[in-house]
């Protein structure tokens, strides 16, 4: 008996030094790893009759903020380290430059008329602005916000400027010329434009950037395009008027939404195939996914509101009321 108490005495003061000594080591770990806190991030929506930004929560999916934008915000796009917003305010034609630690306007930029679209690089060191008018593609440093240079594009009242991930390459839908316009960022100039079906919109390009796909409202089709050889490889038919494009973080998604269906379109970007429909508010237009991909939030112009999707069942999850007409979404 004597002997296995001691025993036991041994074995219990060797867990517990071994317990405490990998509290201390775990807590030392937490001090010297950075912070990756699972906190999801915000969503900002361009309501164009309110001349408002809504701000979304995106952990409880409710309002928690909201920002006088000019008089009629459209495009919309995030700085990489989350500070800065970007929003093309039609009739001012100009982009608004706003601080979101201090959710206010900060500074204007000028763009040609009617301005719209808007996307920021991968790198994060441009904002490209499409104006409509115009027909030209505005290329801002963030370094500086100020407008460096512009290209004229071919097409004419271009909608959406979406840069490739590697930041070579910008596609621009035409809607009036049935086609989206290459720009070789580099070059600083429109080398290429592909023929699609009538009246482009969205555009989304895969993680790797090897394909990008146009959705064109008119013709309700969505185009997969090669980007190396600058030609269409797949049509897909998804909902009526198509407009809105987003891919999934993984690539095996992308999403479409449909203006006249009041629904959002899931393809598999494997098979090309449509294999979800899911519906939403009235005039679904454009939408943003969360980095972790589990939600995707659809402005829904003509609802005054943004269906929330779980990507995971392909349903909403819940509809968040925000200003009148919303344009879009942008996601940190």
């Amino acid at each position: 008996m004597k002997n296995n108490y001691f025993l036991h005495i041994f074995v219990t003061s060797s867990f517990t030094g071994l317990a405490k000594r990998m509290a201390m080591a775990g807590a030392l770990s937490a001090l010297l790893t950075p912070c990756t806190s699972s906190a999801l991030p915000f969503a900002y929506v361009p309501n164009e009759k309110s001349g408002t930004i809504s701000i979304i929560d995106c952990a409880s999916d409710s309002v928690v903020g909201q920002i006088k934008a000019g008089t009629r915000p459209r495009g919309v796009a995030v700085s990489r380290d989350g500070n800065t917003l970007y929003v093309s305010d039609q009739p001012a034609n100009a982009l608004l430059v706003i601080d979101l630690k201090k959710r206010e306007q900060t500074g204007t930029i000028p763009l040609g008329e009617s301005p719209e679209g808007v996307d920021i690089s991968r790198a994060g060191d441009w904002v490209a602005a499409v104006s409509e008018i115009t027909n030209t593609v505005s290329f801002i440093s963030t370094a500086t916000n100020k407008k460096v240079f512009s290209v004229k594009t071919e097409g004419k009242n271009p909608e959406h400027a979406t840069f490739s991930p590697d930041g070579k390459w910008l596609y621009v839908s035409a809607e009036e010329a049935d086609s989206v316009d290459i720009v070789d960022v580099a070059k600083r100039r429109q080398v290429a434009s592909v023929k699609l079906g009538l009246r482009p919109r969205g555009v989304a390009f895969s993680p790797d950037g090897s394909q990008a796909y146009i959705a064109a409202e008119m013709a309700s089709m969505v185009y997969a395009v090669d980007v190396a050889t600058q030609k269409v490889v797949a049509e897909i038919k998804p909902g009526n008027f198509s407009n809105g494009v987003t891919m999934s973080p993984d690539g095996s998604r992308v999403y479409i939404s449909n203006g006249k269906d009041g629904t959002v379109s899931v393809i598999d970007a494997s098979s090309n195939t449509v294999i979800a429909t899911i519906a939403v508010g009235k005039r679904p237009w454009n939408m943003a996914i969360t980095p972790d991909g589990k939600k995707l939030y659809v402005a829904n112009g003509r609802s005054n509101s943004v269906s929330v999707i779980d990507t995971a069942s392909n349903s909403v999850s819940k509809e968040i009321s925000v200003g009148e007409l919303p344009w879009g979404v942008a996601i940190r």
